[in-house]
């Protein structure tokens, strides 16, 4: 099985505003960029959306090392995803799971390879978080800006 690393970001202006996600995969030497941009989003769905696009990008099953700065999405996935499941997702206060959409597809994206889901201080010292959040925060600032 190869081993993939998959680092994401997701951008906001304004929150809600316009937005921007971005991922990079990593398999040995190569190297490839994604990203994209929303009109009118939050930076938690874009947060959800690079995992998404990262993990989808995968041609096949993948030991994938998930690399974010997002605390929801890491603890989403990782633990809360199994109660709402359970639960028809809802949460604990009985409410519809906010970007219930998103986490549908994580979900399944999730289940087609074997994730580790790793959490890296943002605008810190991890230089592809780094990459990811100008490529995000471009997407977001330039709607037509897409990889």
């Amino acid at each position: 099985m190869k081993k993939v690393k998959l680092i994401t970001d997701g951008a906001c202006l304004g929150n809600p505003g316009p937005g921007g996600w971005a991922c990079i995969l990593r398999y040995g030497d190569h190297k490839k960029e994604l990203w994209g941009s929303e009109p009118h989003t939050t930076n938690n769905r874009m947060e959800l959306q690079a995992a998404v696009e990262g993990l989808r990008a995968l041609k096949e099953r993948c030991a994938v090392e998930v690399i974010t700065d997002s605390q929801y999405l890491k603890n989403g996935i990782t633990e809360w995803i199994r109660n709402w499941k359970r639960n028809g997702w809802m949460t604990k206060a009985r409410k519809p799971v906010v970007n219930q959409d998103l986490w549908m597809e994580l979900d399944t994206q999730n289940e087609r390879h074997r994730t580790e889901w790793s959490w890296t201080k943002g605008h810190a010292l991890h230089a592809d978080n780094n990459r990811c959040d100008e490529l995000a925060t471009a997407a977001a600032k330039n709607q037509s800006f897409s990889g």
